[in-house]
């Protein structure tokens, strides 16, 4: 059985940038692992809560298939650190996809991820994609090699249905 690792932000991720691609990807009977920055029930910034599964600490690449990134207010606050930039660039360095919607391809950005590919992100984030050296579309979704980006929220269902698509 396949598995992806769901990064949130503990306070603030997006609602449904989390629960519409969480629901796809079990659809298609793939095992998602909520992580984020400590245990407990995270919240989201609208309504909804989530059960974290893995804290960063105990994320281990050979046990998943691809790691995702969820946008929202609390994204850059919770999870552009340079433990989730390691986390991120050791798994892609394995040949598998990394995703990241909304805000959070400027943590990807960040950690280097981007140079030279071609990437969207939330308007807000545009210039730091950038800066670290992607081709920025302004598309809802982009896929350059093993790497997904998406805009926001209107691009959930793509994103998760391009995360199906990579782990076919």
């Amino acid at each position: 059985m396949k598995k992806v690792a769901l990064f949130i932000a503990f306070q603030g991720f997006r609602d449904e940038e989390y629960a519409e691609p969480k629901r796809i990807l079990e659809k298609a009977g793939i095992k998602v692992d909520t992580v984020s920055t400590s245990k407990g029930l995270a919240r989201g910034k609208i309504k909804i809560t989530a059960q974290v599964d893995k804290t960063l600490d105990e994320i281990n690449s050979n046990d998943y298939d691809c790691l995702a990134l969820v946008g929202g207010p609390g994204a850059l606050d919770h999870l552009d650190k340079p433990k989730v930039h390691k986390i991120f660039t050791d798994f892609y360095n394995l040949g598998k996809p990394i995703a990241a919607i909304c805000i959070s391809p400027v943590i990807l950005a960040h950690a280097g991820l981007l140079k030279g590919k071609r990437a969207t992100v939330w308007p807000d984030g545009a210039q730091e994609l950038t800066k670290g050296g992607a081709v920025y579309t302004a598309s809802d979704l982009e896929i350059d090699g093993k790497i997904i980006t998406a805009n926001g929220p209107a691009a959930a269902k793509t994103y998760g249905e391009a995360i199906v698509e990579a782990l076919k």
